[in-house]
């Protein structure tokens, strides 16, 4: 059992590294850094996390779960067999983009990240377990939407497609941010999209 010190120990590096997170980038932020922030010591973020990367991905995790979240409440709102799963689809991820720079700088340390996991295992399964807890809820999504059509298999491979997409979407507006759609153009583009293959099919 953890005692309170060490619990509030590991609460004030992950709000440092939230901080640190918004003001400077990944790789830029060191321990010292971390600990300063958070008036630790060194030892507390071997103690708590492993790593100085481990507590700095959990920090971007937990950052991008609180924005999926509010995304979700909206989300949870709506009825995807009115309109259908492919609407309800291009709704959500519009969504994604609108919201995008309330979490740009956790998503640009998430890109490094990502990459920094190439050489280390560990680092890799923190983010595959951050993606299947998205994956997850994202599935309950679908569920909910869809009144309990979809088997929780079927929901969990469309949150990967989900997913995905979410995930090259934003790697645009992180690489070329004009050029990305606004919810309202992609939606529009959906709309046309599903005019023209209605009437190819008449």
């Amino acid at each position: 059992m953890s005692s309170p010190d060490r619990d509030t120990h590991r609460t004030k590096l992950l709000d440092a590294a939230g901080r640190l997170l918004r003001e400077r980038a990944y790789g830029n932020i060191t321990a010292r850094d971390l600990v300063a922030a958070s008036g630790t010591n060194l030892g507390s973020i071997g103690y708590h996390f492993g790593s100085k990367e481990a507590l700095l991905n959990e920090a971007i995790s937990l950052a991008l779960e609180e924005w999926a979240e509010q995304i979700g409440r909206t989300l949870r709102g709506a009825d995807a067999s009115s309109g259908g799963m492919l609407a309800w689809m291009t709704g959500s991820l519009g969504l994604v983009l609108d919201e995008y720079d309330s979490v740009r700088p956790y998503y640009q340390a998430f890109i490094e990240a990502l990459a920094r996991s190439a050489r280390s295992p560990e680092l890799r399964r923190q983010l595959a377990a951050h993606y299947e807890r998205q994956r997850e809820r994202i599935a309950g999504w679908i569920i909910d939407a869809l009144d309990g059509v979809l088997e929780p298999r079927d929901a969990r491979h469309i949150a990967s497609l989900m997913l995905a997409t979410a995930d090259g979407m934003l790697v645009q507006a992180f690489v070329d941010a004009g050029e990305v759609p606004s919810s309202a153009e992609l939606s529009g583009a959906f709309a046309k999209a599903m005019r023209a293959a209605a009437q190819a099919a008449n």
